[in-house]
């Protein structure tokens, strides 16, 4: 009688298993909808408050759980019977390899290795398919949690730059490729003001500490100091963007972009020319900030240097070298005289005016690709983003490591925190904004679907934290900012 062979016996043995693991996946999903029309009718003899999408959306995602918990099922018991089954061949290859009996020991260590090995599978195999759900959850309670509230339209290119006025009237300031800076009425939409002194693209604005007065940062090699007066108009109803929400995500082609004749800057006032202009740049001047006290302002360019000027006078106080690629950020802290650059040349610098006679810099290393921005926080923090998908929590007493990493699927641009909350905002280039705690932590995604959100790059988040109606502000390179309403206690409270 012939003797079947090792080899054979085991691929008769795993094709018996998949037939049979085939078999188990079609009794469960020829049972599904028998358990749904089921569970149906049981909620519907239960009284509900509940809507009835909502009760159908909660039923789909409980089915979700129990298929893949089954599934997960069926596959451990597949595990078990698999090392059952080493066990054995091992224990017969203890007697007889080399005509001599392994040691106990031996035995004990090579099945442990391999039982280690399945278990590591299992672990990985789990994590898979509820990570499915988990992000299901997330989506839907994001939703709530994040909502759109107002589109600003009117520009005729993408924009680089969002921020918020720090004097009242409260404002919204936007930088954009088409030449132009706007200040947007944020409660109604609409612009109330337009700045037209720049012959480059705009790539910053910020606003005075104290004043109505805005420094922007152009293409032009300059950046402009200019006044701006303002009268908001009355704000009408807010219509309910929950109504425009849809549960897929779509990709929009251009013709779904905001016209750039929109109705939004058509009819506003228009600045001509600065106040002060600043022009000690050789190259496209990027970013611009007030230092402390609104006295100083600091310019970041693609020259390779960072310039520190005196406003009232307009001239050059410090020019700050080193980096030895293009700037592509500044920021300067709220409170003490410090300012923070980044570069395409992976590192971004800190840089000490606190002494009036001495300047000191600290380089901060530890991206692979360009830093994108890096800004201030409470206390002696700094968190930076870049183009390796990364951003990096830091302390600045301790140079050599950050205390936190959070690693994202796409390029990060810049950056803001949520001061009192400590909520860093991430917008990406893959189009979606991200928000984590700054121990990492990842809060919500705002809604993306085909009738809300960025349909292009996002390049910028702004906070504005007292704002009753607004408190996150979005911009792209889709020619439009978004205001958005973020729920910060109960956002906190699903964490």
């Amino acid at each position: 009688m012939p003797i079947e062979s090792g080899s054979c016996a085991s691929a008769r043995q795993a094709k018996q298993k998949r037939k049979s693991h085939s078999l188990s996946i079609r009794r469960t999903n020829s049972s599904e909808q028998e358990r749904a029309g089921l569970q149906r009718d049981m909620l519907e003899g239960q009284d509900s408050k509940l809507p009835s999408s909502v009760r159908n959306t909660l039923l789909e995602l409980f089915g979700q759980i129990e298929r893949e918990f089954e599934n997960l099922y069926i596959e451990n018991l597949e595990l078990r019977r698999e090392i059952d089954t080493l066990n054995e061949r091992l224990a017969g290859e203890g007697q007889t390899i080399d005509g001599a009996e392994l040691s106990k020991g031996q035995l004990k260590t090579k099945a442990s290795h391999s039982t280690s090995q399945l278990s590591q599978k299992l672990k990985t195999t789990y994590k898979a398919s509820t990570s499915k759900i988990v992000s299901s959850f997330k989506t839907t309670t994001s939703r709530a949690i994040c909502q759109l509230v107002k589109e600003y339209v009117g520009h005729r290119d993408g924009i680089w730059d969002v921020s918020v006025a720090r004097t009242q009237p409260v404002v919204l300031g936007t930088a954009s490729a088409d030449h132009t800076a706007l200040l947007w009425s944020i409660e109604t939409g609409k612009c109330v003001t337009k700045y037209v002194g720049h012959v480059g693209s705009v790539n910053s604005v910020k606003f005075h500490p104290t004043e109505q007065v805005a420094l922007t940062a152009s293409g032009d090699q300059t950046a402009h100091i200019w006044r701006y007066i303002v009268q908001l108009p009355t704000p009408q109803p807010t219509a309910d963007c929950n109504q425009m929400s849809g549960e897929d995500e779509v990709e929009c082609s251009d013709k779904d972009e905001p016209d750039g004749d929109g109705e939004g800057s058509s009819d506003c006032p228009t600045i001509r020319g600065p106040l002060t202009s600043l022009k000690s740049h050789q190259g496209v001047v990027i970013a611009a900030d007030w230092l402390v006290g609104g006295k100083q302002a600091v310019t970041a360019s693609w020259d390779r240097t960072a310039n520190l000027y005196d406003v009232e006078t307009s001239e050059l106080v410090h020019s700050l070298t080193g980096h030895d690629q293009e700037l592509t950020h500044c920021c300067t802290h709220p409170t003490q005289r410090l300012v923070v650059t980044s570069s395409r040349d992976t590192t971004f610098r800190l840089w000490d005016f606190r002494d009036p006679s001495i300047h000191s810099v600290n380089v901060f290393q530890g991206h692979t690709d360009t830093v994108t921005s890096a800004v201030f926080t409470v206390g002696d923090n700094v968190v930076s983003g870049s183009d390796d998908r990364t951003v990096k929590v830091w302390d600045l007493k301790n140079m050599r490591s950050p205390i936190a990493t959070i690693r994202t699927d796409s390029a990060v641009n810049r950056i803001n925190v949520c001061v009192g909350q400590r909520i860093i905002a991430l917008p990406h280039d893959n189009r979606q904004v991200r928000l984590f705690d700054m121990s990492g932590v990842r809060l919500a995604r705002l809604p993306r679907s085909n009738r809300q959100g960025h349909r292009r790059m996002v390049c910028c988040t702004a906070w504005c934290e007292d704002h009753p109606i607004c408190n996150l502000f979005t911009c792209g390179f889709d020619r439009q900012a978004i205001g958005w309403n973020i729920n910060i206690p109960a956002l906190l409270q699903e964490k």
